[in-house]
């Protein structure tokens, strides 16, 4: 529940208005290359870091894989825990009113759904439940703080695989939330959402692809970047130049 405040319009000619909707539907369009170059990096990198440079052999590659293979058979296999889902969905619209600078002023989780009443709201915070796993940050910090007064580097396997876990905890009831027309999608238009949750999860993925690999660095992996920007562009000016030809032909 987010109270807002109009004022009266000034008096004389009035400016046309553009629904907030056909904004963000416009936005999603043009975010759409984005989305084309950066799945196209990091398949790239994710390839020839498991192929060339043998991702796959490392440790980290391995228990991050057990952990997710555990959590899909719990998934299929097991009642699904919804409550620890909700639970951390509603958190998650909670932590981001807080980094929006907004206030918390209700908080309820119930196995059938939940809510917060806040004073602020925008598609940061309705769709960060959907790109933002709080499970595996809470894992990541926890283990942070406690290798400040611990060795904890016995253990790292151990946090490769809780990491795995929670990962795929949150891509599974993502893929399964989304088609049951959830509020916090449609508020801000279903296309919008679903592109910037895919954005948002796509840099999320290349961000632990690089951590996860010591061969790559963020510097090669935005080189990559660039490359296929160019080849974007150049395909663009190629597919116009046979277009402007057949046009010309007729």
């Amino acid at each position: 529940m987010v109270p807002t405040t109009r004022k009266r319009p000034p008096p004389g000619p009035q400016a046309m208005m553009v629904p907030t909707r056909w904004v963000k539907f416009i936005i999603a369009v043009l975010l759409l290359p984005v989305c084309a170059v950066l799945s196209q990096t990091f398949f790239t990198v994710f390839t020839r870091a498991t192929v060339t440079q043998q991702l796959w052999a490392g440790e980290e590659f391995w228990f991050f894989s057990l952990g997710v293979v555990l959590w899909l058979i719990a998934f299929f296999g097991l009642p699904r825990p919804l409550l620890v889902y909700v639970f951390g969905h509603e958190l998650t619209h909670a932590v981001w009113v807080l980094l929006m600078g907004g206030r918390v002023s209700q908080f309820k989780v119930g196995r059938d759904g939940g809510h917060i009443v806040t004073d602020r709201n925008n598609f940061w915070i309705a769709l960060a439940p959907y790109f933002f796993p709080l499970y595996s940050i809470i894992a990541l910090a926890v283990y942070g703080a406690l290798n400040l007064v611990m060795d904890l580097q016995p253990y790292g396997r151990l946090l490769y695989a809780v990491i795995g876990v929670t990962w795929a905890f949150h891509f599974t009831f993502t893929c399964w939330m989304i088609p049951k027309s959830q509020t916090d999608l449609t508020d801000h238009g279903t296309f919008f959402s679903l592109v910037m949750i895919y954005l948002m999860n796509l840099l999320l993925l290349s961000m632990l692809l690089v951590i996860a690999s010591p061969q790559i660095s963020f510097a090669d992996f935005g080189a990559e970047i660039g490359e296929n920007i160019n080849w974007f562009v150049e395909w663009i000016e190629a597919a116009l130049d046979r277009f402007s030809r057949g046009h010309q032909t007729r």
